[in-house]
């Protein structure tokens, strides 16, 4: 856990490269105060380039391969921004980017690195976008790769286009994960050059072993669903067609207006841009004017402490380091089975010892990327009063799980005078207040939530739309919202960078639902806090909860677990895609799933008090009783996993006050009904006619929507089978 300083610069990282990887690690053990520090990538995960051969020949799973950037980031104290950068403003300050939930969007930095890698595609090859898989990035093609082995065309024939090291050896691995089918490598010119004529000799004699066949001296003309048809006229037969011909920039870097030398960024032996003295690179992406270097893992690998060091120093911490790169290096290529040729001095090396000494080192680095030290909350000191430790067991959580316990709010709110008014139709006790003004029926609510992402524009969108739960949960139309806000303390300049990030997805959220921000109030404090007051209009009487009817049918629009998953990222213990799944379904809006479900008896949005907490209380209101159908519960990817391993969020044993009226078997995923949501789903409950249509209409808009029970006579009670 580190001390929260405010924040006076801002540090972004631009790839999770794996540079910036062991950036993330060595600042989460050395953090500097002050310095607010975000990561953008277009995934939770990155994968390992000196493991993919591996991969791809079945040594290691797919997990194995990947960097959890998610972990790290959380351990560095960084900010992670799902989506790719698309450009640098650097007269602005600000980066842009293509954020995968939020679309189009800007931040600002002070510093910004770049490691974002290179690609192999092939724009310029006739039917290769369409037939044809580049080799890097890697993630994509280590998912195009695993569905073709495990698809009817394993055995089928492949090709390789580009016949350097990367590609040979990923030619015999593919050879050998598919049980030995056929692969031709094609170069334009000489295949493997540039490597020690010793080594050259073991691989090409380790291809002829693998059934790999190479063509030199050919280029490819076309890519087709059949294979590849060479300049000749040749074709080749192949089912997978995949890219390993060069490394290529990406072409966004052209507009940043950085001096480039074949599009990529020219940096010193800083790693500074020689353009910009606040922009660095590292990895492929940059060209060492300095010390040229082909595109190499291992320079990645050494440049990350010098890019750290240096950073450090353009942020006003200690002085600046050369990186001056080794001239030669050890290259351990893999050949398909456990096995490997080294490649140094131009010896002839190759064996089985190379490939257990390559994966040695492999797994070595991954260790250092995912053995982080654990993190935990502040200890109490060793005298402190009574009741304290239990409190301080666990870090508190964000979001919903941050309530009031619902008894606890319900004893407080039954201790405050009534004072009637004949304006105010339903107070509180329903998802929202309804004030009546002449003929016009108005619901009102408010909501806030500490943060459970460290990205503001994200938690914005997501509070946004959480607020928004309760006035479509009535039936009302979304009108005003005024937000509430607690910024972490910053200088004026950064203050004004994250209002900035808050209001405009707030904005977007709440026009999309046809409401307006009329105001607000801001304050800063300790930490990201955002709340909104809703008011919506009725067009009729409201939805509220004490109209469900024996009989009827339960609808529940979003799964269960963002409790569980986002203690468990607190504690880095959930997997990035865990985490990215649920940010993604805590993003998603209700605002189309309200109109559908227009006609339901009773409805509320399931939030804090878990889906048994919200769903008694439409059963008190209504005087009926639930049976669930455990099955059709929709549940996160990988929250009961984490519930099984004994994760809980701090606000899960407060919902479970209510068990003594649930009615459950022995099973891990009953306690999923105690787990708070956030920005959770829509629970309905419906004619039993009409709740065909209302799952057609639900699933036509793309909700994962289940019914997930029905509603009987009898005392306000929940039976679970």
């Amino acid at each position: 856990m580190h001390p929260q300083w405010p924040a006076t610069r801002d540090l972004v990282l631009i790839g999770g490269g794996h540079a910036h990887a062991l950036v993330l690690r060595k600042w989460g053990m050395d953090p500097l105060p002050g310095a607010r520090l975000t990561l953008i990538n277009p995934g939770p995960t990155a994968p390992y380039t000196g493991m993919l051969p591996g991969f791809v020949a079945g040594h290691y799973d797919r997990d194995t391969l990947e960097i959890d950037l998610v972990r790290l980031a959380r351990f560095a104290g960084a900010r992670l921004i799902l989506g790719h950068a698309t450009g640098i403003d650097r007269g602005l300050g600000e980066i842009a980017i293509d954020d995968a939930i939020l679309g189009p969007r800007r931040i600002g930095y002070d510093v910004a690195s770049v490691d974002i890698g290179i690609h192999s595609d092939m724009p310029a090859l006739p039917g290769f976008e369409t037939h044809g898989v580049p080799a890097k990035p890697l993630g994509r093609f280590a998912a195009r790769w695993a569905a073709h082995r495990d698809g009817p065309d394993r055995a089928a024939p492949k090709a390789v286009i580009g016949g350097g090291v990367g590609g040979v050896e990923l030619a015999m691995a593919m050879s050998f994960g598919c049980g030995g089918a056929a692969v031709t490598v094609i170069d334009r010119g000489k295949a493997l050059d540039g490597i020690g004529e010793g080594a050259r000799r073991a691989l090409l004699d380790a291809m002829a072993a693998r059934n790999v066949t190479l063509i030199e001296q050919a280029g490819a003309a076309q890519v087709t669903a059949e294979g590849v048809v060479l300049e000749d006229g040749r074709e080749i037969p192949a089912r997978f067609v995949t890219g390993a011909a060069g490394a290529r920039p990406y072409d966004w870097l052209r507009g940043t207006g950085l001096e480039l030398t074949d599009g990529f960024i020219a940096v010193d032996a800083r790693l500074r841009s020689v353009t910009d003295p606040a922009i660095f690179a590292a990895g492929d992406c940059a060209h060492m004017t300095h010390a040229p270097r082909p595109k190499a893992g291992v320079f990645a690998v050494r440049q990350a402490p010098v890019l750290t060091r240096n950073l450090r120093a353009a942020l006003g911490a200690g002085t600046t380091r050369r990186y001056d790169p080794q001239r030669d290096y050890l290259k351990l290529i893999s050949t398909g089975g456990k096995a490997a040729v080294a490649d140094k001095a131009g010896l002839r090396l190759s064996g089985r010892w190379l490939w257990r000494w390559k994966d040695h080192i492999d797994r070595k680095f991954m260790n250092k990327l995912s053995d982080l030290p654990e993190m935990t909350p502040p200890r109490p000191p060793k005298e402190a009063a009574t009741g304290l430790r239990v409190l301080t067991e666990q870090a508190p959580c964000g979001g919903c799980a941050a309530k009031v316990a619902q008894s606890t709010l319900s004893h407080a709110l039954a201790q405050l005078p009534v004072h009637p008014r004949d304006d105010v139709e339903t107070g509180a006790g329903d998802d929202a207040a309804i004030l009546r003004m002449g003929e016009t029926r108005q619901a009102i609510t408010v909501d806030q939530l500490r943060s459970v992402t460290d990205d503001p524009a994200l938690m914005a969108h997501i509070a946004a739309h959480h607020a928004l739960g309760d006035c479509l949960a009535m039936g009302a139309a979304p009108q005003t919202a005024l937000p509430i806000l607690t910024l972490p303390r910053a200088t004026p300049t950064l203050e004004a960078r994250t209002l900035r990030e808050v209001m405009a997805p707030a904005q977007a959220a709440f026009a999309a639902a046809g409401a307006r921000i009329v105001g607000g109030h801001s304050a800063t404090g300790a930490e990201l806090a955002i709340g909104f007051a809703v008011t919506g209009l009725l067009e009729a009487a409201p939805l509220t909860l004490a109209g469900a009817r024996p009989g009827d049918r339960l609808i529940l629009t979003k799964p269960l677990g963002t409790g569980a998953v986002m203690a468990a990222a607190m504690a880095g213990d959930a997997p990035g895609p865990v985490v990215a799944d649920t940010l993604r379904a805590m993003a998603a809006p209700q605002i189309e799933a309200a109109r559908l479900l227009r006609g339901a008896h009773a409805m509320t949005d399931v939030t804090g008090f878990g889906l048994a907490g919200h769903l008694l209380g439409m059963l008190e209101a209504s005087g009926v009783a639930a049976r669930l159908d455990l099955d059709a519960l929709p549940i996160l990817p990988g929250a009961l996993e984490l519930v099984q391993s004994g994760t809980r969020s701090t606000l899960h044993a407060a919902n479970r006050q209510v068990a003594d009226r649930v009615e459950a078997p022995d099973d891990p995923r009953c306690e999923l009904l105690y787990d708070p949501q956030t920005a959770g789903g829509l629970l309905a409950a419906v004619a039993d006619a009409d709740a065909p249509d209302f799952m057609s209409n639900l699933k036509g808009a793309g909700y994962t929507a289940n019914i997930i029970g029905e509603l009987a006579e009898g005392s306000p009670s929940i039976r679970v089978a």
